[in-house]
């Protein structure tokens, strides 16, 4: 399927991954509605600092996941939605787990009982790596036993099986992509990345991580949102839950020494307790096989292996570089 011609709703249009899929499509010349979380600041996060031009061309529906009938307004009309919204920050779903539960499952409730009853011709639901637990076996394919090790992944694998039960039990058209540790611009400092750059940037010599063995698959965002895009337009991708990673493995400890590198400072890097996660919690290790995405939709990434990782890194910390950009974070306070 093609996307030229639909109407697409990205939910979750507002953050970081949906802000970057919105302005892709955008920019491609597609008819594009952008369900951005209601505020009353009348802020559309990220998408405010779009160029005018792009604002201008959005469908921009303020609302909230969780209310099944502001979901189907947003939905009416639309043929393909690509469903990103949802609470993500791990050590919040410790301190509030109630929420995730109401976001994410029931959110992704709302989607699916939508497009069923609205006919939509393709969901595009997100997952997470996150959902995996600790690798069990490397690469990870989508074979992978699920592990709910902290709340929001247990509300994501809860999302994902009501997505794709209604495939099951209803045939709706619902593909299911689960990315690996997504970074680039615009993304919070609660992912550790941001957080290491916005430290360093910031003009720190000694930066405050957690625990820095653990390894995890990074995946620049063009790389992602390239993900999204083949996976809607394929035909084979519908009841698939389809991984989106580089298949590069690197640790947390080597990110930040690579991302000073780059940068050209000697820091020191401490731990900080608060950023630990429970023993039990802490996903140990994430390495994605992406044959299924080769297979199935043709995707391969183009920030692949340690140079696709520097290049993408390179990117980002120009980015966060730019005072402007900078100047919207807090890069002296731990963020939940």
């Amino acid at each position: 399927m093609h996307l030229r011609g639909k109407k697409i709703l990205v939910t979750g249009a507002d953050g970081f991954i949906g802000s970057h899929l919105t302005e892709h499509l955008v920019k491609a010349g597609h008819d594009v509605r952008a369900f951005v979380c209601y505020n009353s600041f009348n802020s559309w996060g990220w998408i405010d600092s779009f160029e005018k031009n792009l604002q201008q061309s959005l469908d921009i529906f303020s609302g909230d996941i969780r209310d099944p009938n502001g979901v189907r307004n947003a939905m009416r009309g639309c043929d393909v939605v690509f469903h990103l919204a949802a609470l993500i920050a791990i050590p919040f779903s410790y301190h509030s787990p109630d929420t995730y539960v109401d976001t994410n499952v029931k959110g992704t409730l709302n989607i699916v009982q939508a497009a069923r009853d609205l006919d939509v011709s393709k969901v595009v639901h997100t997952s997470t790596s996150e959902t995996y637990g600790t690798a069990r076996f490397v690469p990870i394919t989508e074979e992978h036993p699920l592990q709910g090790q902290s709340p929001y992944s247990a509300s994501k694998i809860g999302a994902d099986m009501i997505a794709m039960s209604f495939y099951s039990s209803f045939a709706t058209p619902v593909a299911t992509i689960r990315p690996f540790n997504t970074y680039g611009p615009r993304q919070s400092a609660r992912a550790v990345i941001p957080t290491i750059i916005s430290q360093i940037a910031s003009g720190v010599d000694s930066i405050m991580l957690g625990d820095l063995a653990p390894t995890r698959d990074f995946n620049y965002v063009a790389d992602t949102v390239a993900g999204f895009v083949a996976i809607a337009e394929s035909e084979a991708s519908v009841g698939e839950v389809v991984n989106i990673g580089s298949n590069f493995e690197v640790s947390i400890g080597d990110t930040a020494r690579t991302i000073a590198l780059l940068m050209g400072r000697d820091i020191e890097i401490r731990q900080d307790p608060k950023r630990l996660r429970p023993a039990g919690s802490e996903v140990e290790r994430l390495w994605a096989s992406n044959e299924k995405a080769r297979m199935l939709t043709g995707w391969a990434p183009q920030f692949g292996g340690l140079d696709g990782f520097e290049k993408g890194l390179t990117r980002t910390i120009e980015w966060f570089s730019e005072p402007s950009n900078l100047a919207r974070y807090k890069a002296n306070i731990y963020n939940i």
